[in-house]
């Protein structure tokens, strides 16, 4: 199945059901008025929602109507909780030795967290929007899943079972931020400041052989101002698949239904398929030729990531966004 939810004046937005080429929508209502009421009530609400999925496909769906990305919220226009992570090894490898930094103890055999914003997510199509003083800006495409509810202590096994749904993300960094936020002892908070979501949530079927061992193994494509900046492979390099993920996260907690954890951006060894972020990029360049190049991002930059199916065809739809600075009086 495939979800959205379309913007309404309301915070949780209007459900959608999405046909499988993404052409065509109906609403949900009569079954549920939010994504969050199906995660609580999944068992109950799925199978008719499948139907209504079937119908829509099949183009007996008496109300369907053109899907309209542009007018979409996140799928889960917030959520209990936002944990994104490192599970692509290479990515924290790079930036740590052009930094000439340690890697963290038990870097490769435990996965690093950290707690992201969750009380309200920007929509696929909205503009990334920061202070003008915000320096060292730069966009992270990534993987991520919704979850069930899973217990504390979770096995990653027991964990990879409650993958509800999987989507995209670009979590907008201000880098400047965040190391001064490192510096002090504490964490990121004004150095993440939103995190937007692709049009389209899917169930781990619709990807077919494409989601295997809880990875998307598929291409993630990132274009900046309309250039390819990465094709990464999103399964091949990614140490922990979301099933270890979850599990870390309920190491010491309960997850609620609704919860959604990213990957980090998506990574490669192999430098050659590009990048999913600008300060990687930077820290390749450092590597290589002792400077970087690539610039960060600008006002008026545009950024696009998405994933296609083996048939060519998008399937969560793309996130496409331009950069703004607002000057606050």
């Amino acid at each position: 199945m495939k979800f959205a939810t379309y913007k309404d004046a309301s915070r949780d937005g209007q459900l959608l059901v999405v046909a499988r080429d993404l052409l065509s929508a109906h609403y949900a209502t009569g079954i549920a008025n939010t994504l969050q009421q199906v995660l609580q009530d999944w068992n109950f609400m799925a199978p008719q929602l499948q139907d209504l999925y079937e119908q829509l496909n099949n183009g007996r769906a008496r109300h369907a109507f053109p899907f309209e990305p542009e007018r979409c919220m996140a799928p889960l226009p917030r959520a209990g909780q936002w944990v994104s992570s490192a599970a692509f090894t290479s990515h924290v490898e790079r930036l740590r030795q052009a930094a000439q930094v340690d890697l963290p103890k038990n870097f490769s055999t435990e996965p690093l967290l950290y707690q992201g914003r969750s009380d309200g997510f920007s929509g696929p199509c909205d503009d990334m929007v920061v202070q003008e003083w915000a320096q060292d800006i730069d966009f992270e495409a990534a993987i991520a899943v919704i979850s069930a509810d899973l217990p504390m202590g979770a096995t990653p096994e027991r964990a990879l079972d409650g993958v509800r749904l999987l989507l995209l993300a670009n979590d907008l960094c201000l880098r400047r931020t965040m190391a001064a936020e490192l510096a002090s002892g504490a964490g990121w908070v004004g150095g993440k400041p939103a995190t937007a979501f692709s049009p389209v949530a899917i169930t781990p079927d619709e990807v077919g052989q494409g989601w295997s061992q809880g990875r998307l193994k598929l291409r993630l494509q990132s274009t900046l101002n309309g250039r390819k900046f990465g094709l990464c492979d999103a399964g091949a390099d990614m140490r922990f698949h979301f099933g270890q993920l979850l599990s870390q996260l309920c190491k010491t907690r309960p997850v609620s239904a609704g919860s959604i954890i990213g990957s980090g951006p998506v990574s490669n060894q192999d430098s050659a398929q590009g990048f999913s972020c600008v300060a990687e990029k930077r820290a390749f360049e450092t590597l290589q030729d002792g400077k970087a190049k690539t610039r960060f991002l600008k006002p008026g930059d545009s950024i696009r990531i998405e994933v296609k199916g083996a048939n060519g065809q998008s399937l969560f739809g793309a996130i496409e966004q331009t950069l703004v600075a607002l000057a606050l009086d």
